[in-house]
């Protein structure tokens, strides 16, 4: 009896690849469903080892990810969403512009603080809902749209600034590191990208998603009397003071965020102790986004495994236009070559790919290698489709906005990111000395 199988390794996993992030791109299927489609394809076709493949499941992301919706369907239940919000309110429903703009300073100013993107937004969404709530903006509604975007967008883009606080910046560090013995320092990094990726990256922001997404939240009125804490809340509260804790001091003790988060959602979790049913749980934890995320980290990982971001990043290299009389260029170039390969690999994978090239990019544009480095940084907080940034897909899925929605929010502030902050980006560099 004869036997057809398919010869390991035949397809190669690029044309997958490609597939899933057209298809990502357009929406023309469910997000989870290409995620499972991409799976399910690459095992078929035997096209990537599965431990490649399925790594997306054993990453730290993906277990903080679902910790965090554990979390904020606790803070949901519980009322501690509503009750912080309550104390906000009054700050930040003055006028549409002001509570845009307070909620995104909120994601800035807590990245200096707290590590974690993904903790980040799984503490702040469910607060930040409830505070639309409070404001009149309601589900379905553009504000509460654009506030659950300025979560995702603010608590992403704006910690690429902050050396810690963002995973493509360790991963593009700890890379560079081990391949050329380079090392940056806390505030060198945050005088070099603060001023364009922090402060103007966030009025951006604000301004975009208050022209797009116009609303007109109502006050809260004045003399509420504070609620009394009841004793839900209060052990919640104290669960979530202690992984905070434990979130800022990760340097010290060791412990990752992923895995207090996933402790914290265990206890959320235990009878008696806890706060949510089986059921609860089952309906909080949205197992589309994680599916999504688990694809986007799989892909990342397929197309590092197959040499392919590399292979792209090599041709393109000989087709920039890189001469050291022209450091404008240059740097132009460079940038566009990474936004390229960030469309591949999305941002997680970037540094990864971009930074084995950076010698390469110095020598032929007459740079520093520290320079080449550094440029990377724009590009990957700039993510012009949600996909390219996990971050994104995870406030999204917590807020439950529509697709369609997130994607235009991201073309329009990274078009106009592009063509205004680009420029002065490469003239901050230039006038640190970073460009000669």
């Amino acid at each position: 009896m004869t036997s057809i199988a398919v010869t390991a390794w035949s397809v190669h996993p690029g044309w997958f690849a490609a597939a899933a992030i057209l298809l990502w791109a357009t929406n023309l299927l469910p997000e989870y469903l290409v995620a499972l489609l991409f799976f399910a394809a690459i095992t078929l076709f035997r096209a990537a080892p599965a431990d490649v493949l399925f790594s997306g499941f054993q990453s730290e992301a993906f277990w903080l990810v679902l910790g965090g919706f554990v979390l904020g369907t606790a803070i949901r239940k519980v009322g501690l969403a509503d009750r912080i919000a309550r104390g906000l309110a009054n700050a930040l429903t003055g006028s549409w512009p002001q509570m845009v703009a307070g909620v995104v300073l909120l994601t800035y100013a807590l990245a200096f603080v707290m590590p974690s993107n993904m903790g980040r937004i799984a503490l702040l969404m469910p607060i930040v809902m409830a505070l639309a709530d409070r404001a009149g903006l309601h589900e379905g509604s553009t504000g509460r749209a654009a506030l659950a975007i300025g979560v995702g967008l603010g608590t992403y883009e704006l910690s690429a600034s902050i050396l810690p606080a963002n995973v493509p910046n360790l991963i593009m560090t700890g890379a560079a590191e081990r391949a050329y013995g380079v090392t940056f320092n806390y505030m060198p990094y945050l005088l070099l990208h603060a001023p364009i990726i922090g402060v103007l990256k966030g009025i951006l922001i604000v301004a975009c998603l208050v022209r797009m997404f116009p609303a007109s939240p109502k006050p809260l009125p004045p003399g509420t009397e504070p609620l009394r804490w009841r004793a839900a809340e209060l052990r919640l509260a104290v669960i979530l003071l202690l992984t905070l804790l434990l979130w800022m001091t990760d340097a010290w003790h060791g412990i990752r965020p992923a895995w207090i988060g996933l402790v914290s959602a265990c206890l959320c979790l235990l009878p008696r102790v806890g706060f949510l049913t089986s059921d609860e749980f089952a309906a909080g934890a949205n197992i589309r986004t994680c599916l999504f995320l688990a694809g986007i980290l799989g892909l990342a990982a397929v197309v590092a495994w197959s040499g392919l971001g590399s292979r792209i990043g090599d041709l393109l290299i000989s087709l920039l236009p890189l001469d050291p009389a022209r450091p404008a260029a240059s740097f132009a170039s460079m940038i566009g070559l990474a936004s390229v390969l960030n469309f591949v690999v999305t941002a997680n994978g970037l540094p990864a790919v971009y930074t084995p090239l950076a010698q390469s990019l110095a020598d032929h544009a007459g740079l520093a290698l520290p320079t080449v480095l550094m440029s990377q940084v724009f590009v990957y907080s700039t993510p012009w489709l949600p996909y390219q940034a996990a971050p994104l897909v995870v406030a999204i899925g917590l807020a439950k906005i529509p697709t369609p929605t997130a994607i235009k929010a991201c073309v329009v502030t990274s078009a106009i990111s592009y063509a205004v902050l680009g420029p002065l980006y490469y003239l901050w560099f230039r006038l640190l000395g970073w460009v000669g």
